[in-house]
């Protein structure tokens, strides 16, 4: 395999990382996977974001708060675009909705969103969007915003073709993680064979959602080839052209992302 993969999203902040940084990233070379975007969660762990693309230029960043966290600060506008200013900071995210785990009024939660994405607006960086049993109020709100005009990326798509199309139309990339690669997960196999080659990502979501065949076990950047190779394989061509071309995606995409 000789086309560098990208892992478009991961959190390689995560406790369960700390103090194997220079393992994870020899793991990536190992595996020809060139790069790794770490999408923000909170404001708290930023710093800890940050410091990680300070110390490696192959890693990069997002600034945002998840959807279901009800601890801790929430940004307003003006704050997500002055922690944007940062060289590390290539996104905006990940933001959207999760109807999932949360219950009850979920006002503050679309009104989050809608903080995220004019705040992207602003500094013209993409959006990384979550959504989870939400996808029409997603899609609505983004509309409603005007997020065409940065679009983004729906990072570890698990919905619909009819979705999918939603979000092309309105400019934004799809990302597919471990998940393409279980078993039963028909569903989201079939978008990965529809979806236009230009506007495909591929991620890990570490430490979450290793793909087979470690499914089960914790997650790392390095493991994004598994990903790449059933996408490959469920298109019908190689992993060099996968390879090519979603890393070329990746670096359109998150036009700050210096190709180092």
């Amino acid at each position: 395999m000789s086309a560098l993969l990208v892992d478009s999203h991961c959190h390689l902040d995560f406790p369960e990382f700390q103090g194997r940084d220079d393992e994870l990233l020899g793991a990536m070379k190992s595996n020809n996977v060139g790069w790794a975007l770490i999408a923000g969660v909170t404001l708290e762990r930023l710093p800890g974001v940050l410091a990680l693309t300070e110390r490696f230029s192959n890693l990069y960043a997002a600034v945002g708060v998840h959807p279901d966290t009800q601890e801790g600060e929430d940004p307003d506008e003006d704050r997500l675009v002055h922690l944007s200013d940062h060289p590390g900071i290539v996104a905006i995210g990940e933001t959207g909705l999760d109807y999932f785990r949360l219950e009850g009024d979920l006002e503050w939660q679309r009104e989050r969103f809608r903080t995220h994405i004019r705040a992207a607006r602003r500094t013209g960086k993409p959006l990384i969007i979550h959504t989870r049993e939400a996808a029409a109020d997603t899609l609505r709100i983004l509309e409603e915003e005007n997020a065409d005009e940065v679009g983004g990326v729906f990072h570890c798509f698990t919905e619909t073709l009819t979705v999918a199309q939603s979000a092309l139309r309105l400019g934004f990339h799809i990302s597919f993680s471990g998940i393409v690669t279980f078993k039963k997960a028909l569903q989201i196999q079939e978008v990965a064979t529809i979806v236009p080659l230009e506007r495909i990502l591929i991620e890990t979501d570490a430490p979450y959602l290793a793909p087979v065949p470690h499914r089960g076990k914790l997650n790392h950047p390095a493991l994004v080839r598994h990903v790449a190779e059933e996408v490959a394989k469920l298109r019908g061509i190689s992993i060099e052209d996968l390879g090519a071309a979603t890393t070329d995606n990746f670096f359109r995409l998150f036009s700050t992302a210096k190709r180092a």
